[in-house]
């Protein structure tokens, strides 16, 4: 595995076989000290195999398809297995990134190999503490379903065999299992949350209610970086149930708020309401939409930081006019909005704190509530419980929900507090996805093959000027290079081709949101690429597979099967049209064609057919229904009211009724799923298909009305 692994095993008090692993990270990653006697599997005295998931469940299945692969390579009874979320601990870590975390869908990819070597070596573990029983070998033993079975018809079950084996040394080598001998890895296996979150019973974070606890609600400035001058709270007070009323400050220096801490939420509410603030709002920028799009627009007539250069910059110049194409593209802001708003709640004692949360960055987030606190990381709790979605959301790096929650901890000691944000809060004061615009002059060959592209980005950087780790990484030459991804690794064979990149200061938060740059990127891409094919009356699938990279396998393969399995493509109803479009996240290959009719001036999306290279789909069940979500997902990004702007410095928004996601009549009626055939190790999922549901309904529309769009959300058709 290319690092050292390290294993500890101990008797639980309870009894049983506990077994925890962490990897020796190089000394930037901190190597873990600490080694929790329980870290990853419990065989509990009743036959139960607890598998401690090192990443939170979002929604995206990590709580079923982790104990999958640990379970496959332990022979363990599935029945009898249940998944349990680790709280923050450097045992957790991502085994690449060396930082526990969930982003980039890299869960299974990066910890593959982890879970599975974990499973053998348990595995190996309760095989010789059998074979030590009964006096053979352990080659002349085998396992299945939790039981270990000997030469003579003997057999044993896991947990009559845990303590025995949890006294017995690590065996340095294990052998993994032939992808032939599989059980579980690659089948399609029902979730083990989906009765709990289908019946109600699953407790999220938001569900969390403790002794004595009280719940806070910040009244934050209306244009971001505000600060309180002054506030009148008599009113508020009188409500019954309010316990405090005080300034806090917010992450980074990023103004100030009231925090409101009463009994329960609609008590905080009411008080909230009734605070007569007057904010200090000089000496901030005061956001205007319109007037930011203009100034992108202008600033992507310029050339910026250079991202990519290949072949001749000038050879666009050379083309005739009637061989170039000039696409202007602007995008807004996007707010997640995931179904459960944020909330975290904390109790600081003095000396110790505790704290109950959904993070994506749990190894920052703490560490940045301690020193909030004034505590070492150390003695700081920190639970993670299930979140009721993301996407890319709960894991700012700032840290302002744990800054946040920890100022007003402080000023509550002793007893536990909740802050909730609500979905106005989120909307209106929350991190959205960068409003970008987008350049590229296209000159085109004489066999209609792109021939010369130059592409300016403009966009804000969410990571330059952080100071964490992830700017090192990301950001060359001046650019974050997860501004635009999607198109310096475009895998299209264009000789001369350009991309730069502008980063302006905008006072407005913004963060990722699931798929990053591909969001915008892959539109402006796939829609420029599809109108070239239209341009030579060429088979869309067919005009990608004739410009993709020979060494691009993965394009080809899911082009190839997309066009195997869209025989409907050429049986289409009247006033209907099909869109293509292919994206590469990750490493991961994904392609969609959709029918698309236009009803009362919207896209009405009648099929989706999927095609997906991610390696071995370790669940494909799950695959299937991420591609689902998010093919959803990213439809949001084309409803008439799925925008965030901006008037004055105040976003304009405030809650579903303007900020519209989609509805029901808005996704696709049918998605068809269908995954390439593979043994390579697995790749990314959650975050691939989003990017590839607005531009290939786009490409559709443009068939249907001879018109190009390269302005999101579409307006009236």
């Amino acid at each position: 595995m290319n690092r050292r692994m390290f294993l500890r095993v101990s008797a639980a008090a309870t009894g049983g076989l506990l077994v925890s692993m962490y990897f020796d990270f190089p000394a930037a990653a901190q190597t873990p000290k600490i080694y929790p006697p329980d870290a990853f599997v419990h065989v509990r005295p009743d036959g139960t195999i607890a598998i401690t998931v090192n990443r939170v469940e979002l929604g995206q299945g990590v709580n079923t398809a982790l104990p999958m692969i640990l379970a496959d390579e332990m022979d363990a009874d599935w029945s009898r297995v249940v998944p349990e979320i680790a709280p923050a601990g450097d045992v957790y870590r991502d085994p690449i990134f060396g930082v526990q975390i969930v982003g980039g869908s890299f869960s299974i990819a990066n910890s593959f190999q982890q879970y599975r070597d974990l499973g053998a070596r348990t595995r190996a573990m309760l095989i010789s503490a059998a074979a030590d029983r009964w006096r053979v070998t352990p080659d002349q033993c085998r396992a299945a379903n939790s039981v270990v079975y000997g030469p003579a018809n003997q057999s044993a079950t896991y947990a009559d065999l845990a303590d025995a084996a949890a006294l017995l040394p690590i065996p340095e080598k294990v052998r993994l299992k032939n992808p032939s001998e599989f059980r579980l890895i690659g089948k399609p296996t029902r979730r083990l949350d989906s009765r709990a979150k289908s019946d109600g019973s699953q407790k999220f974070s938001l569900d969390l209610d403790l002794p004595g606890m009280k719940i806070a609600l910040l009244a934050r400035p209306p244009i971001f970086g505000g600060r309180v001058r002054s506030f009148d709270d008599k009113d508020a007070r009188k409500i019954a149930g309010v316990a405090d009323i005080f300034e806090i400050p917010l992450a980074k220096g990023k103004g100030t708020a009231v925090a409101v801490v009463a009994d329960r939420f609609w008590a905080a509410k009411q008080a909230r309401d009734r605070l007569e603030i007057d904010w200090d709002l000089s000496g901030i920028e005061h956001v205007d939409s319109d007037k930011l799009r203009a100034r992108f627009k202008e600033l992507a007539h310029t050339k910026g930081n250079v991202a990519l250069a290949r072949g001749d910059e000038t050879a666009i110049d050379r083309i005739p006019a009637d061989r170039r194409i000039v696409a202007e593209y602007d995008f807004p802001y996007l707010a997640h909005t995931p179904m459960e708003p944020l909330n975290i709640t904390a109790r600081f004692d003095g000396d110790r704190a505790e704290t109950w949360t959904t993070s994506q960055l749990p190894t920052t987030e703490q560490q940045a509530m301690a020193d909030a606190l004034g505590l070492p990381a150390q003695q700081l709790k920190f639970h993670i419980g299930y979140g009721g979605g993301a996407f890319g959301r709960r894991g700012t790096l700032d840290a302002h929900l744990e800054v946040e929650v920890a100022a007003i901890a402080k000023r509550m000691r002793g007893v536990p507090v909740k802050l909730i944000w609500t979905r106005e809060d989120d909307v209106q004061g929350g991190y959205y996805r960068p409003l970008c615009a987008h350049r590229v002059e296209l000159g085109i060959a004489d066999d209609g093959t792109p021939a010369a592209w130059r592409h300016v980005v403009v966009g804000q950087s969410f990571i330059i000027g952080t100071g964490t780790p992830f700017e090192s990484a990301l950001v060359k030459n001046g650019v974050d290079a997860l501004v635009v991804e999607g198109t310096v690794d475009c895998r299209y064979v264009i000789p001369n081709f350009h991309v730069s990149a502008h980063h302006p200061n905008v006072n407005v938060h913004v963060f990722s949101l699931r798929s990053v740059g591909l969001t915008h990127n892959t539109f402006v891409v796939e829609t420029l690429i599809d109108e070239l094919a239209m341009r030579a009356n060429a088979d869309p699938i067919a005009y990608r597979l004739q410009l993709i990279a020979a060494d691009a396998k993965r394009h080809r393969a899911v082009l190839e099967l997309l066009r195997d399995k869209t025989g409907w493509r050429d049986k289409l109803p009247p006033n209907h049209a099909s869109g293509i479009a292919l994206s590469e996240y990750h490493v991961t290959a994904s392609a969609v064609a959709v029918d698309v009719s236009i009803e009362n001036d919207r896209p009405r999306i009648h099929r989706a057919t999927v095609a997906v290279h991610c390696g071995l789909a370790v669940n494909p069940m799950t695959v299937e229904s991420q591609f689902q979500g998010g093919l959803a997902f990213g439809v949001s990004q084309l409803m008439e009211k799925g925008a965030i702007t901006l008037k004055d410095g105040r976003v304009e928004q405030r809650n579903f009724d303007s900020y519209t996601p989609p509805y029901i009549k808005d996704a696709p009626m049918a998605v068809d799923v269908h995954i390439v055939p593979s043994s390579e190790p697995p790749t990314a999922v959650g975050e691939c298909p989003v990017p590839l549901i607005a531009p290939a309904v786009v490409n559709a529309i443009a068939r249907l009305t001879g018109k190009r769009y390269r302005s999101l959300p579409l307006m009236a058709l």
